[in-house]
């Protein structure tokens, strides 16, 4: 009767710990989407200066007959908004727009050993334990 009381408790001691685990790492993918957000918003309104820059860079007559740094010089816009695409990608924006991606994937490597998995929110999926031989 003891040892079924201490499993019990043992029991509910290691799914408290699990609900506190998934409370964290929910709460860690909810604060993290935010400012996946804003650097996704930077790198669009970049990504579009470039373009609308590269249209009329492109577009312009006085580009093909002036040397190249004095094609740039002509064209701030472009330059001046691809300088700050290199810059960004220089400063990993590309990982900060994915970094919930990443969170939640490196997650569910380390829980596939213990036969766990989580949804892109961070619930706890519990999965069945392999049978053993």
């Amino acid at each position: 009767m003891t040892s079924h009381i201490v499993m019990s408790s043992l029991e509910q001691v290691a799914c408290e710990d699990l609900k506190a685990f998934e409370r964290r790492l929910t709460e860690i993918i909810l604060s993290s989407q935010p400012t996946a957000l804003r650097w996704r918003l930077v790198l669009v309104v970049v990504s579009v200066c470039v373009a609308v820059g590269a249209v009329y860079w492109l577009g312009d007559p006085a580009t093909a007959q002036v040397s190249f740094l004095t094609s740039l010089w002509l064209h701030p816009w472009f330059s001046l908004s691809s300088l700050a695409m290199v810059g960004l990608f220089l400063a990993g924006v590309h990982r900060r727009v994915v970094q919930t991606s990443i969170i939640v994937n490196r997650t569910r490597e380390v829980m596939f050993d213990f036969s766990m998995d989580c949804d892109d929110s961070g619930k706890l999926i519990l999965k069945p334990r392999p049978a053993t031989a």
